[in-house]
């Protein structure tokens, strides 16, 4: 057997990527310099999993931003707006993906949505009446080479036709099959250079085949490839999928002239169990995802090897291969000098599942009797006790009244509209406000041990002062506290739960130049201390205007923490929600009556096949969520935010959460969601963004007054909420200040209008 790795995280282990983009961003260094830096990381990444023997390397999984925009711009699918701005090419990319205003012109970024079911964003390619499809610059082939000067012959990754055809979004009259020719012809120069590189390998990923599947969806995957195997020549072709299962066209992919096969055994439930109904063609290579992706615990190697054994009842062809791109794990458990080693030894980021690749190939060839296999299994028979006995009590206690908030919104409605008096379009923001240098140095000074909690404390309620101050000179009519003692919205609340673990260095990508680092749920969750009151009370004291106290929903802490396998991921977020829910009636005890719950992770784990999301998602997701805000008084306001998702077809699951008022991201998918709010009738009170906040450009007063009132041919006045798409914490001062007050004036004006 062989293995693989489908992608390799790129920040680097220390994230030298992010800070090198950061400051060329800046205009701190030169293009140059970016470029050498992340030429140094692809060769850093490709002599590891070369050291560690790994047999298929993949080049081209390095990106800026991204890989879906890479794919995209490499295919010059590049809307017009964009190419006028008469940029450098690198220059060019980023206006895409962050937006640009400048000498050059005044653009916003495309859409980003979430990349299936992770917390890695990507950027929806966008099809304007201008687009001509054709190569479009060599980065592809630039790091195929770069890599075989190095003596390493990779794989080259491209994100596959279908999957870039069902993630593309027209703007103009044309459709798929206006573009699916030259789509097509793209693919195979593409293809044809890699060929004449000396490429023997091309993986194509095509995650979009684990979705539900139509007989048109099939037809046109089907269309696709015949045209493309027909004409790769004598190159091989790896279809990757991962995931999820592809039961919906898994004869279709055996039938086409395929070399390579990736299925996830992991996340594909189903693909097991269609090698044993259908079999597998023996002249294919199965590219078995055995190794998960996803997830920081320790392979299991006995099961491991039984799912192995399994497959090989099947196949005769295996390469052992991760379940999915490992940039959705840390670098290296090597980083974390502070962990305790008993915790360590559970963990396995990127660096640690090639060695276990490398493993599991050995044990394949040698058998269980070798060490890894025998030290591998002693140390899985060792006893893991995760229980807290309290915990588990009162989720036995909990009944059905627990998940249900009365009086109904209605009445809520009327009473919380009389307590607060706010002025028709209430003005708010999400969150945070700016994380200066300052402001992480005062928290890192603290974390250190270098100032006392007094000190600590000082700094931010100065920093407090400062921004309510300026909260109330603009006039905002719902006031945040900024969030400066928060690394991060679910760090910091795993930071004051029991039953969490914290690395020091597991960062992982979100999006471009943004990266978070994932608490560990460790054992049972529960509250040992106030987590926001503090603050919040010390906030409401300097203000007659409400302030919003400021927590993390029970799902998004599950979604973007890594999650414990011993128990279910229902059992988990039910644990969360009654910690929060200590939390929201504390806030609220001691006077603070807008609370806001942030479920910005909703969608994140929602099954890809609509016909699980009920029974093994929205069914606990969604009641966990009400058990955190069902006792609260009627005239406390629940708010809740969510973002860069698609919420269409989960709009009546977001319903049932009661909310009072809901706000999301709108502003790069150009208000579309109000449209479906009006279909279903949506009750809730909402606040779509009315400007990017991932973006540096300023919004002037007049942009903000249309997309108000665009939003208001479409939404009643007295359920519209108005704020900025997301929290503020990644933008600088200036633009903050200068954003914010636009959007404020704007409003002035719109209210001006209506009355």
């Amino acid at each position: 057997m062989k293995t693989a790795v489908i992608g390799y995280p790129r920040i680097g282990s220390n994230r030298e990527l992010k800070f090198a983009t950061e400051r060329y961003l800046k205009g701190q260094i030169e293009q140059s310099e970016l470029l050498q830096i992340a030429q140094n990381l692809r060769k850093e990444h490709w002599v590891e999993q070369d050291n560690q023997k790994i047999d298929y390397i993949s080049s081209n999984d390095f990106s800026f931003y991204d890989n879906v925009l890479d794919t995209a711009y490499l295919l010059n699918i590049i809307p017009k707006r964009y190419q006028e701005l008469q940029l450098n090419s690198l220059d060019q990319y980023f206006a895409m993906a962050r937006g640009y205003q400048g000498e050059n012109g005044d653009v916003k970024a495309l859409a980003m949505k979430k990349w299936f079911n992770t917390n890695y964003h990507y950027l929806v390619p966008e099809v304007d009446d201008q687009v001509e499809i054709s190569l479009n610059g060599t980065k592809i082939f630039d790091e195929f080479q770069e890599a075989l000067d190095l003596g390493i012959k990779t794989k080259p990754v491209i994100v596959g036709p279908y999957t870039l055809m069902k993630l593309l979004r027209f703007t103009g009259t044309l459709t798929y099959q206006d573009i699916l020719d030259d789509l097509i012809n793209g693919y195979l120069e593409v293809i044809k250079k890699l060929r004449n590189l000396g490429a023997s390998w091309i993986e194509v990923d095509e995650p979009a085949l684990v979705f539900d599947l139509s007989d048109k969806d099939i037809i046109l995957f089907k269309e696709i490839y015949t045209k493309i195997l027909d004409n790769k020549g004598s190159v091989k072709i790896l279809l990757q999928t991962y995931f999820g299962d592809i039961r919906d066209c898994y004869q279709t992919v055996l039938n086409l002239d395929f070399d390579g096969i990736g299925l996830d055994f992991i996340e594909g439930k189903e693909n097991l169990t269609l090698l044993d109904r259908y079999g597998f063609d023996q002249n294919k290579i199965l590219f078995a995802g055995v190794v998960n992706g996803k997830n920081i615990w320790k392979n299991e190697y006995e099961k491991t090897v039984s799912l192995i054994e399994k497959i090989k009842n099947n196949v005769n062809k295996i390469v052992l291969n991760t379940s999915c791109s490992l940039i959705h794990v840390p670098y290296t458990i090597e980083n974390e000098r502070n962990l305790e080693q008993i915790y360590k030894n559970n963990f396995s980021f990127a660096q640690e599942k090639l060695k276990e690749l490398f493993q599991l190939k050995v044990i394949m060839r040698i058998g269980k009797g070798h060490s890894y296999y025998v030290d591998n299994l002693a140390f899985f028979k060792e006893p893991n006790n995760r229980t807290n006995e309290a915990v588990q009590a009162r989720i036995a206690a909990l009944k059905k009244e627990d998940f249900i908030r009365l009086p109904e919104f209605e009445v809520r409605r009327q009473i919380q509209k009389e307590k607060f008096k706010l002025p028709i379009l209430p003005t708010t923001t999400i969150g945070s406000f700016p994380q200066t240098k300052e402001v992480r140095a005062n928290r890192r000074a603290y974390r250190n041990g270098d100032i006392d909690e007094q000190t600590y404390a000082e700094f931010n309620h100065q920093m407090i002062k400062e921004w309510i101050k300026y909260q109330e000179e603009i006039d905002l009519d719902v006031l945040v506290h900024g969030e400066f003692e928060r690394n991060d919205m679910v760090e910091y609340f795993g930071e004051n739960l029991d039953g969490y673990l914290f690395t020091e260095n597991g960062w992982v990508q979100s999006y471009g130049t943004r990266c978070v680092k994932p608490p560990v749920i460790w054992g049972d969750i529960s509250r040992v201390r106030p987590l926001t009151v503090d603050y919040a009370v010390y906030t409401q004291a300097l203000t007659k205007k409400p302030v919003k106290g400021m927590l993390t929903g029970p799902v998004t802490m599950l979604n973007w923490s890594f999650p414990r396998i011993d128990i279910s991921l229902a059992e988990t977020t039910l644990q969360l929600a009654l910690a929060i829910k200590d939390e929201v009636l504390d806030l609220e005890d001691h006077g603070i009556k807008i609370i806001q719950i942030d479920e910005a992770a909703l969608r994140e784990k929602l099954p890809l096949r609509k016909r699980d999301w009920q029974s093994e998602y929205l069914d606990w997701a969604i009641p966990a969520y009400r058990l955190v805000h069902s006792s609260v008084q009627a005239d406390t306001q629940i708010h809740s935010h969510m973002c860069y998702s698609e919420f269409d077809d989960i709009i009546q699951a977001i319903e049932d959460m009661d909310s009072d008022v809901i706000s999301f991201e709108a502003s790069r998918s150009d208000l579309t969601l109000i449209d479906t709010l009006n279909r279903v009738n949506f009750k809730t009170e909402i606040g779509p963004g009315v400007y990017d906040i991932h973006s540096p450009r300023i919004p002037s007063v007049e942009e903000l007054e249309r997309v108000l009132t665009s939003m208001l041919e479409k939404l009643s006045a007295s359920k519209l909420w108005i704020n900025p798409d997301c929290g503020l914490k990644t933008r600088a001062y200036p633009e903050t200040l200068a954003s914010l007050k636009n959007m404020v004036e704007a409003t002035k004006n719109i209210r001006t209008k209506l009355q």
